[in-house]
């Protein structure tokens, strides 16, 4: 039957009945926030590319993560900058690492807080890449030892969940074993599991330093064009014992986040990352959009795509606006 019989509009009528018959429900708990942390004391550091996002030293994180606690966002993730770098960016895996400490503090002021740790050597490395590097190529089997101690490191420092964003190949089942070996079973990991080789992450290599100083990372992240592969690069990472599977950028790959979530039966994250929150940012400060409508459109498109989780950089303001009840 038609019209006039049938009339959605009815169902729009009003907010109270727009919110019962809601199908998507985006809320703070969905949210996982990104910090950047680094070496000294009282440093809270604006980052140029991205309006809004710090770089923090583990005192002023403490203050951070007591906002975030208030707002009702349970979780974060935490991105280093070394005091050093070297060829196999070894403050990564030094248990006086930077995100080691971050990770300690947090976990001591806020316990309850959901502590993840990226586990990655990019940031670290002398030379931007997330592996070994011989010869200008970057060598797969020699870097999972490594990641393997990184997030061992975390571990014993009191993360709650270990995130390896390398790309590597074997990279979960390395680290898995590690964990299990050193009495750390229940830890989860949650893996970058597509990782696309994307134009998205300018902002954040400012704000991480990380930028590779050769070459590009297109031989480990994946390609853009490939949505069947990033299907089988999810199946091997829970094949090695991934409890939870990322899709990495979210917003050109909402396809993907939803093959994921109707191909596999586990908890899929997506991250909203830094060129894309840069673009909403720089539009809204020249006026050309209205940043709380587009914000919350953006989070809920990512949660009506699959994600059960959302890694954003908006987190902060999204969590005040659904108090205030503008979704």
């Amino acid at each position: 039957m038609a019209f006039p019989t049938h009339r959605p509009r009815r169902l729009r009528e009003n907010e109270a009945i727009r919110r019962l018959v809601r199908e998507t429900s985006l809320q703070a708990g969905n949210f996982v926030y990104p910090l950047f942390v680094a070496h000294g004391r009282g440093l809270k550091r604006p980052v140029e590319s991205m309006p809004g996002v710090h770089h923090f030293s583990p005192d002023t994180l403490l203050e951070e993560a007591a906002e975030l606690v208030d707002l009702g966002i349970p979780a974060v993730i935490l991105f280093g900058l070394p005091a050093y770098k070297d060829e196999v960016g070894s403050e990564a895996y030094d248990d006086e690492g930077i995100i080691q400490q971050a990770v300690r503090a947090l976990k001591e002021h806020f316990p309850n807080l959901l502590v993840i740790t990226d586990v990655c050597l990019c940031e670290y490395t002398s030379h931007g890449h997330c592996g070994v590097v011989e010869g200008g190529r970057i060598l797969n089997d020699p870097t999972l030892d490594l990641l393997a101690r990184i997030a061992l490191s975390h571990a014993r420092a009191g993360a709650d969940v270990v995130a390896p964003s390398d790309m590597m190949d074997g990279r979960v089942a390395a680290i898995r074993q590690a964990l299990d070996e050193a009495g750390f079973p229940h830890l989860p990991i949650m893996s970058y599991a597509a990782k696309y080789a994307s134009a998205f992450y300018g902002p954040f290599r400012e704000a991480a330093g990380s930028a590779p100083r050769f070459g590009d990372r297109r031989s480990y992240q994946m390609d853009p064009p490939n949505a069947r592969e990033a299907l089988r690069e999810v199946a091997l990472d829970l094949e090695e014992g991934a409890d939870i599977v990322m899709v990495k950028p979210a917003l050109a790959y909402l396809d993907i986040i939803r093959r994921v979530r109707e191909e596999f039966h586990c908890p899929v994250a997506a991250y909203n990352v830094s060129g894309e929150y840069a673009m909403v940012k720089a539009a809204a400060l020249k006026g050309w959009i209205e940043e709380r409508r587009v914000v919350l459109e953006i989070l809920t498109a990512i949660k009506r795509a699959g994600a059960d989780i959302i890694i954003t950089y908006h987190a902060k303001d999204a969590a005040r606006w659904l108090k205030e009840g503008w979704i």
